[in-house]
């Protein structure tokens, strides 16, 4: 074993990412464990109420994660075996599976190479194409920073295609438009551990469209419908219910709920912080020529700040960037390897790493820094000085000449 290659423990470390909880949070869960009723429940149906109300749509369902909310999304659409979904190469996992749950097909459009998010102009010429089996487009906000969703939404409503928000990172964004999730015909959000408001594993679906939301309802838990599950929940029929259609088990629980609530609650403080330390990050980080820095915009949840570094301009790579800001006691990680490089999709699909250009390059070059609401000034000013070291090290000397 290589000790040489063990964290040093006299080193400060700085995570990649941790949880904003507090004393609030653990009195809203510790009541829901006294109250006797720990799954979805009373606390959860607060939860949809408030969340609706906060982004101003007429629906929220709560699910128990985004892939759930997606999942649930792509199916309510109608769409299955051999339809096809427009969608991003630059983002997680889930985006693209759920349109295979269905049987469907992910098509991916390659992404700007300012923002990362899905090219409007690119996505434009996808949908004149005349492709019968088209019926969707998939957006990802990547780092919390918004799509286009203007040219966006004009593309596809001119395609006939419905728009399916993944708000994963993008929570709470306002634009002129709307919240990011009510501009679509269905947005989804994510709560996971480590996003900008969380229940550790939880979702959440928007919509205002009632005959979407109600069979996004009834998909939810197991295919039962709403009238049964009112009289299933009544005291005198409490072992009664009705299955219409085969669901899944989506639902979120009351404990996940009461961290959601409160985190709700303190949703626009968290984004300010973040935003602080995004700033200071873009301010201290501004004129380094090794590195380029996130496209910004007044809304930006900032759930993510990435780097590109400059091709040859250090003498390290992406990765062993990573490993010298470790070594220094930083977090950091990687968003994204593109969908189209993974296993599964090359031998589905038979793609090339250089099918999506843009999506190849930021992919080599990216590496997301530590960005949470208690990351401390402290912190921020060491994850800066360490970034920097590591380049003033690894800069050849030519350059520094």
């Amino acid at each position: 074993m290589n000790r040489s290659a063990d964290p040093d423990p006299s080193v400060r470390r700085i995570p990649f990412a941790r949880p904003s909880l507090g004393r609030e949070e653990e009195e809203a869960v510790l009541a829901v464990l006294r109250s006797g009723w720990l799954t979805t429940g009373p606390v959860t149906r607060e939860f949809e109420i408030e969340f609706a109300r906060f982004v101003g749509a007429r629906r929220a369902l709560a699910v128990n994660s985004a892939t759930a909310g997606l999942h649930l999304a792509v199916e309510a659409l109608g769409i299955g075996p051999d339809d096809q979904v427009l969608t991003t190469p630059y983002t997680f996992a889930a985006t693209a599976e759920v349109i295979r749950y269905v049987g469907a097909h992910p098509v991916f459009v390659d992404i700007d190479d300012r923002t990362l998010n899905i090219d409007p102009r690119l996505v434009e010429r996808a949908c004149r194409e005349n492709q019968p089996r088209r019926r969707a487009l998939l957006p990802v906000h990547v780092g919390g920073l918004p799509c286009d969703m203007p040219a966006l939404t004009a593309a596809a409503s001119a395609a006939g295609l419905p728009v399916i928000e993944d708000c994963a990172h993008a929570f709470p964004v306002e634009t002129a438009d709307g919240f990011l999730g009510t501009i679509g015909r269905v947005g989804v959000f994510s709560f996971y551990a480590n996003k900008t408001i969380t229940t550790g594993e939880g979702g959440m679906i928007v919509t205002d469209d009632e005959k979407l939301a109600e069979r996004m309802s009834v998909m939810r838990l197991h295919g039962i419908d709403r009238e049964s599950w009112d009289r299933y929940t009544s005291a005198a029929n409490s072992w009664y219910y009705e299955i219409v259609a085969p669901g899944y088990k989506y639902n979120l629980t009351d404990i996940a709920s009461a961290l959601g609530r409160v985190q709700l609650s303190k949703a626009r403080e968290l984004k300010a912080r973040r935003a602080r330390i995004a700033r200071f990050y873009l301010e201290e980080l501004a004129g380094c020529g090794w590195l380029r820095l996130p496209a910004d915009h007044p809304g930006h949840a900032w759930h993510l700040f990435y780097i590109r570094l400059v091709p040859g301009a250090l003498s390290i790579n992406r990765d062993e960037f990573i490993r010298a800001l470790a070594a220094r006691g930083i977090g950091a990680s990687v968003h994204y390897t593109p969908l189209h490089m993974m296993p599964y999709y090359r031998r589905t699909y038979g793609f090339h790493p250089e099918d999506f250009p843009v999506s190849l390059a930021a992919s080599q070059a990216c590496l997301s820094l530590p960005l949470y609401p208690d990351l401390s000034d402290q912190d921020a000013h060491d994850v800066v000085a360490a970034v920097k070291a590591v380049a003033d090290t690894h800069i050849p000397a030519h350059r520094k000449a």
